[in-house]
């Protein structure tokens, strides 16, 4: 949701944050307002940009709304149903977790996106890695999400070693936006040479003779 906020500043102020070239307006941003809103899952703090004039009005979050659900879709949903339509998902998003995946991908991008969950009677703001394969057709497809407190080997290691166990056999090009512990995942054996039976992940992500 802030995401979708900023970029409605974006569009109200016509340039996106730090593109002053393109700058066309005597207005600008003029930092954040925290908005407390309702949820299924708990009470949520949401930053919310400003703008210096006062103009700005965003539509995915109007100035009154304090819920969510109820404001956007006219209903409201109690706790007990979202246990119930979770429990009801769940089976069905665990399988999709699991599922073969195709042997060579010709690049995978790797990337985190932020959302609110409720951990231990909070809700905190996580981080959530996905990966979206390319195969040689050039068809996408959505990997893999995992949910990690800090990025770092440790992470990344049984996320490679799950794309290997779901039947990914090489990567041509893994693209990552310099993600923490990455590159650390990947083993380095002391050999200078070294085969992919030795690799915990696919073949082309280990190290190659040099």
């Amino acid at each position: 949701m802030e995401n979708s906020l900023e970029a409605e500043l974006d569009d109200e102020l016509g340039y996106s944050k730090h593109d002053y070239k393109n700058k066309d307006t005597d207005n600008s941003r003029n930092g954040h307002s925290s908005k407390r809103l309702r949820t299924s899952f708990g009470e949520v703090d949401v930053s919310v940009p400003r703008d210096r004039k006062g103009e700005f009005e965003p539509q995915v979050l109007t100035k009154n709304q304090t819920s969510i659900i109820q404001d956007i879709y006219g209903i409201s949903v109690s706790d007990s149903a979202v246990s119930r339509i979770t429990d009801k998902i769940l089976p069905v998003a665990k399988e999709w977790q699991q599922r073969p995946l195709e042997p060579i991908y010709a690049m995978v991008f790797l990337n985190d996106i932020h959302y609110y969950v409720r951990s231990e009677g909070q809700i905190v703001k996580k981080a959530v890695y996905i990966a979206i394969g390319v195969n040689p057709d050039g068809r996408k497809d959505v990997l893999g999400m995992w949910v990690g407190e800090n990025e770092g080997a440790n992470f990344w290691a049984p996320v490679l070693n799950g794309l290997k166990n779901r039947g990914v056999e090489d990567i041509f090009i893994a693209c990552t936006d310099n993600l923490a512990g990455f590159d650390a995942a990947i083993p380095r054996p002391r050999s200078r040479t070294v085969s992919s039976a030795s690799c915990a992940i696919p073949a082309s992500m280990c190290p190659t003779k040099t």
